[in-house]
């Protein structure tokens, strides 16, 4: 799909230099897609490094250097245990519920349970990952792809969920986007998605109800979405997005239908081969997966497909034929789950098919032909859609939704109200009556399935010490997940009623604020002691005679959309503050003062606020620490930075051989490389230069940094001395000239500096240098004059292809000397002239001798090279 020219302009009315970048990525079991949102920069799906529109969700190791996408997911069937695919499984899963071990049918990677009780993969080294550090890799790819598009750095990310996801596994999403450096603006279930892309480029000036089937890789979502217009505030329209209803199942999709096929291929091949069985063999059964994939898209448009595989196993090569009715006989028992999640969606809505006006199938599975005669069984044919993309729309609507996010850009007004899948409730111990007395557990179902994301709930207790709230779904939302999700502790509960207690106050109470956020995320945003200073007074007591009541309940406006987390500073999310109505403790020098004093610090009638601690706790499946995250990224920056810096070196490799070889090659006896080389020394090199080559092209791929870089200086080597003899040349005149300007200038100097030596010995008066000095500068120069033109006369019988008898570096380091001797000489002050004794009765005479000796000291202070003293150093 492209982004409409209303969009287009719409985005160009914001000065870019005020607008950043918006990627969004929706991550798939299979493939992954992803958009990036930036002013002059077209809309539209980015492409890989192979210019394909979608990712392969892979990552590998190939003997160090890490590879993503379509590289990645070919080494499958070389290096399967260092090849992941399908990581999507393992978020957030514990290592022992029904994702992890569906995940190790699929692939071949070992499982081990790390000490959040998640399951991590481990590598054929033993280096072990979690889900959130590969999917954190993979996005970190992403943000590389894009930031080449953008020609900027990008930060801002939206991702898509299903909406099935628990807070478990949002938080998994969450931290892998802080892994990859990005910053999360939001999450978006995918369903919703794909609404916000169909309502993009159409009005609804009747109200219209859909149901978008997704069948992805990883499982069916079935979403009800109403479709209407609106008028805010400012009278402008806009498009309200209404989720009605979810249905799913998270065991059918297209993974599943390729393992089923992968197991018609697996039995044929061990009923070929008697006493064999393939499973035993990782990389028979990595290629087998990639076969599998290979029939099942000719079996969408063929009723049969030929299967052929070289060497599967044991150097066995493998060859069958496998039909639809085949294949479709083993997906038998599914027929019915195909279908189910639309029956669940539109029962949670309580709508009909009657009531719908169209089903937009979407979701690469949604192109199996099994698939959609199953859907045409129960829906009439007029209203099943294939109006969207069913591969990116989704990402296409959750990068628009992020730009409407992020507050500058100008996009189309879709307001989205997305709801919950499950039921969450809040569980808390009663106060006791006695000390004796046996705790009671109390549950409210605070968000129940289909609450609107965005609200917030405050829940209020009677409580005179810290006590703790429990949130849990009131189902395990997936076999093997607990229902715990987090345990809010409030501390500084005594403290607060104390200070009420002692300000008058009757009865506080203790009110916690639970916000379910956009994302999906479930915390206690704030929590308070509350209470009221009553007003005595006769309108006091008559305003609370027929004053309101007070609700223990409410909705308020919208959560946040970032997930509880913990910072690096503490664990609680407030401190302890007291209300400006609290009363202040004062003292005084008098009764009457003191009197005085309480009564203007009385606190006002009205409301009091302390405010609580507020102490998070993952006991079953935590989030990722600060120390974790920070431990993770810091890992995938330094394997990023490892790899460039191989493939910088095997590039800088690459291109020095090839210049080397152009240099080698040109005969042209006026060409300085040809000129400054013997014939023995272009041999030895061409002789190494061909060895290289060979190796680069054998082993360069598996070549270390320290080997390339090895292997590079072994010909620098060999060039130094041919480059050394053209830089002399090159080199050469400038040294002589800068040689003989100092000699020049010494000669010149000790002609002026000698004749004012004479004059002022002449007239008795202080001089800068003396005879020894002007001397010594002499013998210098005349000795560097005698070097310079000895070893020049050699120099100059030198060939180009030889050794130079004198370098440009002591040339240089020998005028330097006689720079240095010179400026020595020539930055010398003068000496004062020693005051003559005098009397009180001096004549006048005297004094203007005196005064007539000012200037000549004055003169003698620009005496050496005087008329270029202004230009100093530099002219020298």
């Amino acid at each position: 799909m492209r982004i409409s020219s209303v969009f287009v302009s719409l985005l160009a009315l914001i000065p870019h230099a005020v607008l950043a970048s918006v990627l969004a990525i929706d991550y798939g079991a299979d493939f992954t897609k992803a958009s990036l949102m930036k002013p002059g920069v077209p809309f539209d799906v980015l492409l890989n490094k192979d210019s394909k529109r979608k990712i392969q969700s892979s990552v590998a190791w190939k003997r160090g250097d890490r590879l993503f996408g379509q590289d990645a997911a070919h080494l499958a069937t070389r290096f399967p245990s260092d090849t992941f695919s399908h990581v999507k499984y393992l978020q957030a899963a514990p290592s022992d519920s029904e994702p992890a071990v569906y995940f190790t049918k699929i692939s071949q990677a070992e499982i081990t349970r790390s000490d959040r009780s998640t399951a991590h993969v481990k590598r054929s080294d033993g280096t072990e990952w979690s889900s959130e550090e590969l999917i954190g890799m993979q996005f970190g790819y992403i943000k590389h792809l894009a930031e080449l598009v953008a020609n900027e750095k990008v930060r801002d990310v939206i991702v898509t969920v299903p909406a099935y996801y628990t807070q478990f596994e949002r938080d998994a999403v969450a931290d892998a986007v802080e892994v990859s450096g990005l910053r999360l603006l939001a999450l978006i279930n995918d369903g919703t998605a794909v609404a916000v892309n169909y309502a993009m480029t159409r009005a609804f000036p009747t109200p219209e109800t859909h149901v978008i089937y997704d069948i992805g890789s990883s499982g069916i979502r079935a979403t009800v979405v109403n479709l209407s217009t609106f008028t805010d505030k400012t009278g402008a329209v806009g498009t309200q997005l209404t989720t009605l209803g979810y249905g799913y199942d998270r065991t059918v999709g297209g993974i599943e239908l390729d393992r089923r096929l992968r197991e018609i291929l697996i039995s044929a091949f061990n009923a070929k081969n008697k006493g064999k069985d393939v499973r035993t063999d990782k990389r028979g059964l990595a290629k087998l997966w990639k076969e599998a994939q290979r029939v099942k898209a000719i079996l969408s448009a063929n009723n049969e497909a030929m299967s052929q595989v070289e060497s599967v196993a044991w150097d066995i090569d493998f060859k069958t034929k496998v039909s639809r009715a085949q294949f479709e006989n083993a997906c038998e028992d599914l027929e019915s789950k195909f279908v189910q999640p639309l029956h669940d969606a539109l029962a949670n809505a309580g709508l009909g098919l009657s009531d719908v006006t169209s089903v937009i199938m979407t979701g690469g599975a949604s192109r199996t032909p099994m698939i959609q005669a199953a859907i045409k069984q129960i829906v009439p044919a007029d209203k099943i859609s294939f109006n969207v993309n069913a591969d990116e729309s989704a990402v296409l609507g959750a990068a628009l939704h992020g730009a409407g996010l992020s507050r500058q850009f100008k996009t189309k007004n879709i307001q989205v109200q997305d709801t919950i899948a499950y039921d969450v409730q809040a569980t808390y111990f009663a106060a006791g009556t006695t000390d004796v007395s046996r705790p009671r557990s109390i549950s409210s179902n605070i968000f129940p399935a289909g609450s609107k994301v965005g609200a917030k709930k405050t829940m209020t207790f009677k409580r005179k010490d810290d006590f703790t709230i429990f949130f849990d779904y009131k189902q395990a939302p997936v076999p093997g997940f607990p229902t715990r999700m987090i345990e809010v502790h409030i501390n500084g509960v005594a403290d607060a009623i104390l200070n009420m207690t002692e300000m008058g106050i009757p009865d506080p109470v203790i009110k916690a604020t639970v916000s379910l956020s956009d994302s999906g995320f479930i915390s206690v945003s704030d929590a308070f002691a509350y209470g009221e200073i009553k007003d005595e007074s006769l309108t006091g007591k008559l305003k609370g005679l027929f004053g309101g009541s007070s609700s223990t309940e409410e909705e308020t406006g919208s959560a946040e959309h970032v997930p509880p987390r913990e910072t690096p500073g503490s664990a609680s999310s407030s401190s302890s503050s007291t209300s400006s109505t609290a009363a202040a403790e004062g003292s005084a020098a008098s009764d009457d003062e003191a009197e005085k004093k309480e009564e203007k610090k009385k606190p006002k009638p009205g409301p009091v606020e302390i405010e609580l601690k507020i102490n998070n706790q993952w006991t079953t499946v935590p989030p990722m620490t600060v120390k974790q995250k920070k431990a993770a990224r810091e890992s995938v920056d330094a394997e990023e930075l490892a790899k460039h810096r191989r493939e910088e070196a095997r590039n800088t490799f690459e291109s020095y051989l090839y210049r080397l070889r152009d240099l080698l090659s040109d005969e042209s006896e006026e060409k300085p490389f040809r000129k400054c080389s013997q014939p023995a020394e272009r041999a030895k090199l061409t002789e190494v230069l061909e060895d290289s080559f060979q190796w680069l092209n054998d082993r360069g791929d598996l070549a270390e940094t320290s080997q390339l870089l090895d292997k590079r200086i072994a010909l620098e080597t060999l060039e130094k001395p041919i480059i050394h003899r053209y830089q002399e040349i090159e080199a050469f005149p400038q040294a002589l000239n800068n040689s003989q300007m100092w000699n020049w200038h010494t000669r010149m100097f000790l002609a002026e500096a000698r004749q004012n030596l004479t004059a002022e010995i002449e007239k008795d008066l202080p001089s800068k240098w003396t005879k020894d000095e002007l001397d010594g500068l002499e013998k210098a120069l005349k000795d560097h004059e005698s070097w310079l033109d000895e070893w020049v006369e050699k120099q100059k019988k030198v060939k180009s292809f030889e050794d130079p008898v004198i370098e440009t570096t002591e040339m240089k380091a020998r005028a330097k000397v006689l720079e240095q001797h010179l400026q020595r000489l020539y930055r010398r002050k003068v000496p004062k002239a020693p005051k003559k004794k005098t009397t009180t009765t001096t004549t006048a005479a005297a004094k203007e001798t005196d005064a007539d000796e000012e200037p000549l000291v004055e003169d003698e202070q620009q005496v050496p090279l005087g008329e270029k003293k202004k230009k100093g150093h530099d002219e020298l």
